[in-house]
Parts: structure tokens; sequence; C-alpha cells
């Protein structure tokens, strides 16, 4: 299997566990609301006192630190493939960002929302930048998604959560991320995948 398609698995099977691992500690979590809730309150809630629920914890720590070795993993066979440093680095801190969200969950405090951006503004920069190695229309996508995340960010980083919440807002970050990944793996997996 070719460096190409190699990415493509990391990327969909990454994407895939982390949105699994996202809905089943959502599932097991006491009361948990996606509008008034954090994705990563699903690690340690945080608030005046901090509140972890197992398995809940576990399960989306574990997911996303997963998740993060797979996309740095995909990082290093992006640069064999394609040489492009900026999308290796863009993709590598993504992945980094990742495995510090699941290792620095809301009780490490300000750490923790350092490396929540970093996955997050990184995860939509590498979308962007990965339209120039994939064919139309799939390259038009995968801007849409990345400015989509970066405008849900500025949206969230300014608290204008448009009748979503918190959570839902944040969601609109993540989620184009994710979803993203998935179809960009699968784009990868396919023959005759790049331009």
């Amino acid at each position: 299997m070719d460096n190409g398609r190699v990415v493509g698995v990391l990327l969909f099977g990454g994407a895939l566990l982390a949105l699994i691992g996202i809905h089943l500690a959502e599932f097991l979590y006491p009361g948990y609301s996606v509008s008034g809730n954090y994705i990563s309150d699903l690690g340690a809630t945080c608030r005046a006192t901090c509140i972890v629920y197992q398995p809940s914890a576990f399960i989306f720590n574990t997911s996303v630190i997963l998740l993060g070795i797979l996309i740095i993993s995909s990082s290093f066979l992006i640069w064999k493939e394609f040489h492009s440093l900026i999308i290796t680095a863009l993709f590598g801190l993504s992945g980094l960002g990742a495995v510090g969200v699941g290792l620095f969950p809301e009780t490490a405090g300000f750490l923790h929302v350092i490396v929540s951006f970093i996955t997050f503004f990184s995860g939509a920069l590498a979308a962007i930048a990965a339209s120039r190695i994939v064919k139309a229309p799939f390259s038009y996508f995968s801007v849409l998604m990345g400015l989509a995340s970066i405008f849900a960010l500025v949206l969230y980083g300014l608290e204008i959560y448009m009748g979503l919440g918190p959570g839902g807002m944040e969601r609109m970050i993540a989620y184009p991320i994710l979803l993203w990944a998935i179809g960009f793996g699968g784009y990868m997996m396919s023959p005759q995948q790049t331009m």
C-alpha cells in the first residue's frame, strides 16, 4: 500500500474513532447537554470545582489521544508522499494538539485551552492547505470546511453562539474538521486520488 493510501486509512480511522468516542462519552455522561456543555467536559468538567465522570472521561481522552497519534503518523507519510512542509507541519500540529487535549483535560487549566486552540486552528488550516493536493470538487470542500471551522472559532472566541450554546458552537468548530478528515481519508484511499 502506498503512502497516500496509508494516510487515508489513518485519518479516516482516527476521525471516525474520535466521533464515535465523543458520542459514546456523551451518552455515558450524566445529564450531558450538547448545547450547554463543552466537548472537553467529557474528559473533565471544571467550573468552580472539577468533576470527572467515568467511563466518559476515559473514552473521550483515549479516543482523542489515539486521533492525535494517527494524525501525527499521517503527517510523516504526507511529507514522504507530497514533500509539502506546510501541510506536514499543520497536520503534525493538529495531531500534537489532539494528544494534548487528551493528556491535559480541563483540570490542566489554561494549558488545555492552548492545546484545544492548536488542534482546532491548525486542523482547519490543514484542511485548507490540503486543497492543493486533491482534485476538484473535493478541493473546494476542503477550503469550505476549513473556513467554516475558522469562522466558528472566531465566533466562539467572541462568545457569539448564535443560539447554539457554547457546546453547540464548539461543535461547529470541531465537526467540520472531523468530517473533512473522514472525507479526506476516503479520498486518499481511492485510486488516482491526488493531482
